[in-house]
């Protein structure tokens, strides 16, 4: 698997998601949400996992959408506050309320200790793809080669850092929430010995 086998969609709604996450993420938020969907179409190319490949970019781009702070939530957690996001974001593009019930979903879940395959194969993709890119949960899955293209093409900028600024300023406001449980799990730790990072 090269870069260059990774099918990225082209429509109205992929545009529209990379816009949105262009406008509000920082460099290296963005960049997290391209590679979170790279990730994960390669890894369903290799694996012969079929997906809706509109679905996951899009929801791929809006999924960290909840940490920035014009559209942080106070009174529920980030990936939450992504879905409904998602949501309002897929209504505008026209997707019929159970594919906007969809991108909301697979972006909640995408916190998930696992999505299983077969009830969620996007959820499932995005779940392994951030858990990849964020605390570098089995880089052994991806060739060296497809890693280092990604990572050339789209840097981590700092990511891990600011990752762990952002989970902590949710776990401090939102002490019930996935974010919080993380933190008290050590995800800093985790974050900081990504092999991505080396």
């Amino acid at each position: 698997m090269r870069f260059a086998d990774i099918v990225i969609p082209d429509t109205s709604a992929t545009r529209g998601a990379l816009e949105v996450a262009t406008a509000y993420c920082s460099p290296a938020l963005l960049n997290h949400s391209v590679r979170a969907y790279l990730w994960a179409a390669a890894y369903a190319g290799m694996n012969g996992i079929a997906f809706d490949a509109e679905l996951l970019y899009v929801s791929s781009m809006l999924h960290d959408i909840g940490l920035v702070k014009e559209f942080d939530s106070h009174t529920v957690p980030f990936e939450e506050a992504g879905g409904h996001l998602a949501w309002v974001f897929a209504a505008g593009a026209g997707w019929p309320v159970e594919r906007r019930v969809r991108a909301s979903e697979v972006i909640v879940r995408h916190m998930w200790d696992k999505v299983d395959l077969a009830e969620d194969p996007e959820g499932h993709l995005l779940e392994l793809s951030t858990a990849l890119d964020i605390s570098g949960r089995r880089p052994e899955d991806f060739p060296a080669g497809l890693r280092a293209e990604v990572l050339e093409r789209y840097p981590r900028l700092g990511l891990g850092e600011e990752f762990i600024a952002c989970f902590r300023d949710q776990a401090e406001r939102k002490p019930d929430s996935l974010a919080a449980t993380f933190v008290r799990g050590g995800v800093a730790d985790r974050i900081r010995a990504n092999a991505l990072d080396g």
